[in-house]
């Protein structure tokens, strides 16, 4: 697997795991709308992100195109997390902001060129 992408697929399995266990913490304690939407982001952001990873470790013609959702989702996952006073939040928010900048670095038009010719 080549370096480049290695970075970005551990940053999206991180990102993956903390956001899991974010969903794990508080799904079954009462929560308000606030914290709902946390959940919700949470739940999508590690879905999006074992997918980018997924395509990504099998060279996919479209892991360029996931990893720039994965980044947005993530974005808006970490500004969700940082609304949270549980620390756990504030770890999930870092390990998004982290798998955001990685897969920002892998969609950038530079990042895919220079994927696209270290995979042939």
């Amino acid at each position: 697997m080549d370096a480049e992408f290695r970075t970005c697929i551990d940053a999206c399995n991180e990102c993956a795991i903390v956001s899991e266990q974010c969903v794990s913490t508080f799904v079954h304690e009462a929560i308000d709308a606030k914290m709902g939407r946390c959940i919700a982001l949470c739940r999508d952001c590690a879905t999006i992100a074992r997918a980018a990873a997924a395509l990504m470790a099998r060279h996919s013609e479209l892991a360029t195109e996931a990893c720039h959702l994965c980044a947005q989702y993530c974005r808006t996952c970490a500004d969700e997390c940082r609304r949270q006073d549980a620390t756990l939040c504030q770890r999930c928010a870092e390990a998004c902001d982290r798998c955001a900048s990685e897969c920002e670095l892998v969609a950038a038009p530079s990042g895919a060129a220079l994927r696209s010719a270290t995979s042939r």
